[in-house]
């Protein structure tokens, strides 16, 4: 099958925001297989853990004699690009909202939800703060790196959105947040999937109305696409008899029959104008020739008055009509004609069209309509002028905000995109600009500001940088004095930027991001334990290591250079350290592996800029390629199976880049990040050369986005038409992860059993086997799952020593479950998660020695610092205990962290921290059980002290 290692390695998915500095990885955490990591045991997937590389290829040495002349031309690039430098790797300020201590933010968070909701239920009124709340929340989650987290706030923003104008713009928000999910790279914008969440629906953004407890459902896009649907023709006025007929309107040689009374109902000036003291009201025509009315119009003003439609006419018809009913004061009438021109703007260039008749006439619903169709065609919509020009610019926002279209969302929204765009364009200032004119007192004001201060730092303007970011700190963000000191560094005031980082360290609890900014401003011995304190507080912050590295270099220590970014490359990647590891790597003439980072790169971010923005990635790999040992197909294969069995996951991106590069119609095709790899499935189902390849790939989208049922059925759809191993695992995969049940067990061997008898590879065969023993395991049926995984193992699946390990130990054979892991640590070096499993088949002393070096290795991993915790608790040794979970709640907030620590406080009598650590993970997890039922005692224990 076409793309057939697509499917073997599918799920090699990166963190999310892996082309940024800041890569946040999400790690399994607890030893008790949940319901979840047993599904997740069925998915054939890379560890996140970079496996050391203590060996440098170098070319042979016919390679050298072969490409002598080629070495000079390498040598000349490599001399003059030099070494990285340092004072070009300085961190860049997080464009948004950081709390000092994220728990009591977390918990100030729950707390205004919960009075919010509280206020929202003892009123029959709906409260219009709620979704400003939510949208709050929102801001600050963005700080934990979690989109799930962010895009739940953004629904529960639109769910409580009471107007037509923040429907239209969260809507627009959570398709834009979903856009790699879509199976075409651009969907119509007006359009609904069979898959799309109702919350995204345009045609219900345009429907006034509050309904909370109704949010799921069906869409009107779907009722008017379901035949049944009824469906009846437009009642058309009654015709207009000669009897009734009392006033004519001149216009021109014409004259308009009509019924005074039901003119003069349409408003209150016309009332006053036909039955008041003007002479109007004495005669029998009027000449409206000089009213900017058409007779046509006219005509259907009159219509409206006696049917309440104007069906019957064209836009150009309804636009003067909206023109009569404003100058006129038809309210009636003016909402008509608002409500059909809107249900006639279908992409950009109606919008356009419409969009300044609708301003001028300040038609809320038209301005809707034109105003969402622009939204979600974010972000080439930006490019246009025109559009640009009435969302940036201060004249566009006056009269968006006239027709009540201008609000802190929508500017919060535009930047955001404007942002991940171009950081420094105008357009992002002009955006962040507005964002900041609709900003209210508070955190608004604080994120609008502090985010204009970061553009305006990268664009250079460090006068005005200083200035939004002193108004930010203001307000109360602590954080943006960071902003503060970096723009007085730049400007060269070096001392006094080091004097505010030192009164923030002075002032506030230390963070490692504090440290690692003073260490900005100073030298020597006092820089490297700035570095090393923010590394020892928050070891995910990748400038320090990046400097020591780069200072290591510049002291011709290249070997320690590369062990040093490694060291945080071994559990989060992300291109910056990749890169500076291949420059490293290039210095010591090893150009194989200089070769895999970049290509695990490109495999990361396309259009990477290598050497500070002065070469594409491509160009590199093309002055390298010749220096190294070409690989066809088959050895790409080959050499994908060795790194996948030696869990090398920034090898296997590596070569996942050659083998996509060797296939021109599939070159974009990229495995990477969630959103790199929603685009790799939907360029590998646009680049299908036959329908059951086509399914499997839809299947696998539909997964990937929660539609279970949906991807099993064309996974069933696609073995309808021919039988393959990738029918059968997208099938077994998805029917495992929708029902638990013996019977269902007994299908998906089945069906992996199936998928094996089909041409396939042991790649894939091995992940087959793999995940036939886990479910095994799960039906209590060790001897089968053993069978399985000796299988897999047999085949160079690296992984099944895990699965073995735990069938050995549910046997009772304890030291042959560590022995089996320890063959796994063996083969995938530094790998945190093996060390960690191990601790579980092990004494006290041992398990301790495994999660420390787990933690050493990858200090994301949650367990190692709860198993910690909880022995130090078993000695009562409970100060030790509480500051051990704070350690790694200091750089990673996490719902087990959050609750163990507020179990360790309530079993202490220490029931307001409870309460706070509750509600702090209730923030995160709002429907965590445990926390609940915990947080509930709390409070009532709390409120009998003060009794």
């Amino acid at each position: 099958m076409q793309n057939n290692f697509l499917t073997s390695i599918r799920s090699l998915k990166l963190i999310e925001g892996c082309k940024g500095t800041q890569v946040y990885a999400v790690n399994p955490s607890s030893t008790v297989a949940t319901a979840a990591e047993k599904l997740a045991s069925l998915r054939p997937t890379f560890s996140l853990r970079s496996k050391s590389i203590s060996q440098h290829h170098h070319p042979t040495n016919n390679q050298h004699q072969n490409y002598h002349h080629r070495t000079l031309s390498l040598d000349s690039l490599i001399s003059t690009i030099g070494l990285p430098s340092p004072d070009l790797i300085d961190p860049s300020i997080d464009p948004f909202l950081r709390p000092i201590e994220h728990v009591d933010a977390l918990a100030s968070s729950f707390r205004s939800l919960s009075s919010a909701m509280s206020s929202l239920a003892s009123s029959s009124l709906p409260s219009s703060s709620l979704c400003d709340v939510h949208l709050e929340h929102c801001a600050l989650l963005r700080s934990i790196g979690d989109p799930k987290l962010l895009r739940r706030a953004l629904r529960s923003a639109r769910i409580h959105s009471q107007d037509i104008h923040h429907k239209i713009v969260l809507s627009a928000w959570l398709r834009f947040e979903r856009r790699e999910d879509e199976l075409e790279p651009f969907p119509s914008p007006l359009n609904c999937s069979p898959t799309s969440p109702v919350l995204e629906c345009p045609r219900a953004a345009l429907t006034s109305g509050y309904a909370p407890d109704v949010p799921f459902d069906p869409c009107p896009c779907r009722c008017i696409a379901d035949p049944s649907a009824s469906s009846s023709a437009p009642a058309r006025p009654p015709d207009l008899a000669e009897d009734d007929i009392d006033l004519w309107f001149s216009i021109g040689d014409e004259e308009i029959p009509c019924v005074r009374s039901r003119i003069a109902a349409l408003s209150r000036p016309l009332s006053t104008l036909l039955y008041g003291g003007f002479a109007e009201a004495c005669r029998e025509r009027i000449n409206f020739t000089l009213n900017s009315i058409s007779a046509r119009a006219m005509r259907a003003v009159e219509a409206f008055s006696r049917g309440g439609s104007l069906d019957d006419y064209p836009p150009d018809t309804v636009l003067e009509v909206l023109a009569f009913a404003n100058r006129f004061c038809c309210e009636g009438l003016k909402a008509t004609c608002d409500s059909k021109l809107a249900s006639i703007v279908r992409n950009v260039d109606d919008a356009l069209l419409f969009i300044d008749y609708a301003l001028e006439e300040a038609a809320y619903v038209l301005v809707a309509a034109c105003l969402q169709v622009f939204l979600r065609e974010l972000p080439r919509s930006l490019q246009k002028t025109e559009i640009n020009v009435i969302l940036c610019s201060p004249e566009g926002r006056a009269r968006l905000a006239m027709a009540g279209h201008a609000s802190f969302a929508l500017y919060y929204f535009l930047s955001q995109v404007a942002m991940e765009e171009d950081m420094t364009s105008n357009t992002t200032v002009m955006l962040l600009e507005r964002m900041g004119e609709c900003a209210a007192p508070g955190w608004q004001k604080q994120l609008a500001m502090h985010q204009l201060g970061c553009v305006m730092l990268e664009r250079g303007e460090y006068k005005d940088a200083q200035k939004c970011f002193e108004v930010a700190v203001q307000e109360g963000h602590a954080y943006s004095v960071v902003g503060v000191a970096r723009a007085k560094y730049k400007k060269g005031h070096k001392y006094s930027a080091y004097k505010l980082l030192n009164s923030l360290i002075s002032e506030h609890t230390s963070n490692g991001w504090m440290h690692q900014e003073r260490s900005l401003y100073c030298n020597g011995n006092e820089k490297m334990t700035d570095l090393s304190t923010a590394t020892e507080l928050d070891p995910i912050l990748s400038y320090p290591y990046k400097y020591r590295a780069v200072t290591l270099a510049e002291e011709d220590k290249l070997g320690a250079a590369v062990a040093e970014i490694s060291k945080i490359l071994g559990f989060k990647v992300s291109t910056d350290c990749l890169e500076l590891r291949a420059w490293f790597y290039l210095a010591l003439g090893s150009y194989e592996l200089a070769l895999q980072d970049i290509r695990a790169i490109l495999t990361l971010d396309p259009g990477y800029m290598m050497f500070h923005g002065k070469m594409h990635g491509d160009q590199l790999i093309d002055a390298l390629r010749q220096y190294v040992q070409p690989w066809d197909m088959a050895d790409c294969w080959m050499q994908l199976y060795d790194r996948w069995s030696a869990v090398d996951d920034i090898g296997s991106l590596a070569v996942v880049h050659q083998m996509l590069t060797k296939e021109p119609g599939n070159s974009s095709l990229r495995l990477n990040c969630q959103k790199a790899a929603m685009h790799s499935l939907r360029m590998a189902r646009n680049h299908s050369t036959s329908e059951h390849e086509r399914l499997i790939y839809e299947g696998w989208i539909l997964y990937d986005t929660g539609h279970r049922k949906e991807g099993l059925a064309k996974a069933e759809e696609s073995i309808a038409l021919q039988r393959s191993f990738e029918a059968f695992f997208l099938k077994a995969y998805a029917l495992a992860d929708t029902s638990l049940d013996q019977a269902s067990s007994s299908k998906v061997i089945q069906l992996l059993e199936q998928a094996n008898s089909c041409a396939s590879d042991n790649l894939r065969k091995g992940q087959a086997y793999n995940n036939m023993g886990s479910v095994y395991v799960d039906c209590d049926m060790l001897d089968e799952a053993a069978e399985c995984y000796i299988k897999a193992l047999a085949i160079k699946h690296t992984r099944a020593h895990q699965g073995l390990a735990r069938v050995y130990y549910l046997k009772n054979q304890k030291k042959a479950a560590y022995d089996e892991m320890t063959k796994l640590i063996e083969r995938a070096k530094n790998n945190a998660s093996a060390y960690e499993k191990r601790s579980e088949y092990c004494d006290r002393d041992m398990a301790r020695s495994d999660l420390n070096m787990a933690s050493k290795l990858d200090p994301l991993r949650t367990y190692p610092y709860r198993y910690r915790a909880a022995v130090l608790m078993d000695d009562h040794k409970e100060k030790e205990a509480i500051t051990e979970l704070s350690r790694a709640l200091s750089f990673k907030p996490d719902l087990q962290l959050l609750h163990l620590r507020a179990a360790f406080y309530d079993s202490m009598g220490n029931y307001a921290a409870t309460a706070r650590d509750c509600e702090a993970a209730l923030c995160i997890e709002p429907d965590h059980s445990d926390t609940l039922e915990l947080y509930d005692r709390a409070r009532a224990r709390a409120m009998e002290q003060l009794k």
